[in-house]
């Protein structure tokens, strides 16, 4: 059975938008366990954690660096057929102060990684969903801020010139999905459903099916 690792953040982890107690999509609801239904003998190697950046360091939660955690994943799971590479919205809360090309540099970072295991050409860099123009305040996610919203735009374009230089292949996530309102920075059900359709198709596109 081949292998497809999936590394990234609460919205590959299936963190259900606005649950303050760290409440969890079940995996046939999530874009993973979506995507894997899909396929035929291919599984899913669901690598998710909340909080993870692309390198930064959380003062607060130890282990979010995704580079650090990244090689001791692809030991254990080698040989891999494929990756799906989906961080850079916790790299925008105001903590870091990372531009958008300074994410760039972090995502690619760990994308040298994966090429040491991964065809370049196997591997699918997702930019993430927008953040909303309100998930900053009290009552949503504080830990971003005005500049976090504008920095999460600028991403798309910053990931798709990182793919075409690196000969990897590119999908926005914003592009099928967007943040639900009850927190402004997680997928819903229905955003889950549509990032997996679009995962679907560009696996075939790229000949993995």
């Amino acid at each position: 059975m081949k292998t497809i690792l999936a590394f990234g953040d609460s919205n590959t982890w299936g963190y259900i938008p606005g649950s303050n107690s760290r409440k969890r999509y079940p995996y046939e609801n999530r874009w993973t366990g979506i995507l894997e239904g899909m396929l035929d003998n291919i599984k899913i190697a669901e690598e998710g954690l909340c909080g993870r950046t692309t390198v930064f360091d959380d003062p607060l939660r130890p282990h979010r660096n995704g580079k650090a955690s990244l090689s001791m994943i692809l030991e254990t799971l080698d040989p891999i057929e494929a990756a799906v590479l989906m961080l850079g919205t916790n790299d925008c809360k105001s903590v870091y102060n990372a531009s958008a090309s300074r994410i760039g540099e972090g995502v690619e970072s760990c994308l040298e990684l994966l090429e040491n295991y991964v065809s370049p050409g196997n591997i699918i860099l997702v930019s993430p969903i927008l953040l909303g123009e309100n998930v900053w305040r009290p009552d949503k996610d504080p830990e971003f801020n005005h500049k976090s919203v504008e920095v999460s735009q600028e991403l798309k374009n910053v990931y798709m010139d990182i793919a075409n230089k690196r000969g990897n292949a590119f999908l926005a996530a914003s592009d099928y999905a967007c943040a639900d309102e009850a927190d402004n920075e997680h997928l819903n059900e229905d955003g889950h459903r549509k990032l997996a359709n679009a995962l679907f198709e560009k696996i075939k596109e790229m000949g993995l099916i």
